[in-house]
């Protein structure tokens, strides 16, 4: 388990409490669309503001432009959304570092909520500089980290804040890692991962690092078709990487030194174009035929995929099994997706999902709830799965070391 300090018996009563969000969430003619990502931080930091918090709000939102203003990248449209999620009045400073920020820091009250202007409009975040980390700190008494979907960016306000101010884990961070340390660093055996995506590529050090972990790895998506190709199927026009067949190789050498199985689909749903409208029928998974594509596993890969998820006790998944968003080819992802909530609802497994494609396609199925629990978390996901340090988790277990 990652070594830091949580806010647990920490007195935050008349405390100004710097706290990392990330609020980056969608936005449509100025409306929130998905608050996901606000109410599961408002969760958390309900509790502290009741013990007495003064919490002080940094968040990023899109990509702006460094040192433009523009103002389509301002969070606080954000305000509406994060003080119905807190049950509380939002005040809101146009800048986040500066003498008005410092003033507005220094008038609140107990239990009160002060929203900064994005991060991102000044080029000292991103560069981790030690100026504008200064600048940050100002704000706050003490700095707690609640944002694991920006941990893998080395920025001020995830590993710079973190060295100069007494720093913590936020709860929803703390949850986070918890979930993502039972179900890889420590799952109940056996286990399984089911990896999809389009490209075997994108994905190279998430499979190696999973193989010599967990027991079973299921591939599907595009990245099956990869490892179909490497067996001598023909692809037809199915979306497959030729050039990557000595890395199915090694990725196959790796899981059989460490009794992990790989499981790939015995059917496949095809098509001859790419649409919602589309005709499609079940072949085997090496008769596709020159002028049609996979696009989805078929109905006996789903019966036996879910017959391995029927014997784990840990699920960990990223990334769906076909092309999820057109109905034709969702029912792979959407079948697995029933199964691993079933087992969950029973409490036979536990099971944690993440990935913006992986959210999509549990939201689509109407599964999300019943996992123990789904990241929002992009990135960071994917370079926890690759077994790397994340620059904004080494600075919290930095920052307790040296405390």
């Amino acid at each position: 388990m990652n070594r830091f300090r949580t806010l647990s018996g920490v007195d935050l009563r008349g405390k100004r409490v710097l706290v990392r969000a990330d609020l980056n969430v969608p936005v449509e003619d100025g409306q929130v669309t998905d608050a996901t990502r606000i109410d599961r931080f408002a969760a958390g930091m309900r509790p502290l503001l009741e013990q007495g918090a003064r919490i002080v709000i940094l968040t990023h939102f899109g990509r702006p432009k460094a040192n433009v203003l523009d103002p389509a990248f301002s969070v606080d449209k954000l305000r509406p959304a994060l003080a119905k999620a807190l049950d509380r009045p939002v005040a809101f400073s146009d800048v986040c570092i500066g003498a008005s920020a410092e003033a507005l820091a220094e008038r609140m009250k107990d239990g009160q909520v002060l929203l900064c202007e994005n991060l991102r409009y000044h080029a000292g975040e991103m560069a981790n500089d030690p100026q504008f980390v200064r600048d940050l700190a100002r704000l706050g008494d003490i700095y707690v980290n609640d944002a694991f979907s920006c941990a893998h960016r080395a920025h001020a306000s995830t590993t710079g804040l973190a060295h100069v101010l007494p720093s913590f884990a936020g709860p929803l961070l703390q949850e986070e890692l918890s979930a993502l340390s039972a179900a890889l660093d420590a799952p109940s055996r056996p286990s399984v991962a089911i990896v999809g995506g389009a490209k075997v590529s994108t994905k190279i050090a998430v499979l190696k690092n999973l193989v010599t972990r967990l027991d079973h790895v299921i591939i599907g998506g595009g990245m099956a078709n990869t490892f179909l190709f490497a067996d001598g199927a023909v692809m037809g026009l199915s979306l497959h990487e030729a050039g990557e067949v000595d890395t199915v190789r090694e990725i196959r050498a790796q899981a059989a030194a460490s009794g992990c199985t790989i499981h790939l689909p015995s059917d496949a749903v095809i098509a001859t174009e790419f649409s919602a409208s589309a005709e499609a029928r079940v072949v085997a998974p090496n008769a596709c035929p020159a002028n049609a594509m996979i696009l989805d596993a078929g109905p006996a890969s789903v019966a036996a995929f879910a017959a391995v998820l029927e014997e784990c006790r840990t699920i960990l998944w990223n990334g769906p099994l076909g092309a999820f968003e057109l109905a034709p080819f969702a029912a792979a992802t959407r079948g697995l997706a029933q199964v691993a909530a079933r087992l969950t609802q029973t409490g036979q497994t536990v099971s944690v999902a993440g990935g913006g494609d992986t959210v999509a396609a549990l939201n689509a199925a109407r599964v999300t709830d019943q996992f123990t629990y789904v990241s929002t978390a992009g990135g960071a996901f994917l370079e926890w799965l690759e077994g790397k340090t994340l620059p904004g988790i080494a600075a919290l277990q930095s920052a307790a070391h040296a405390a």
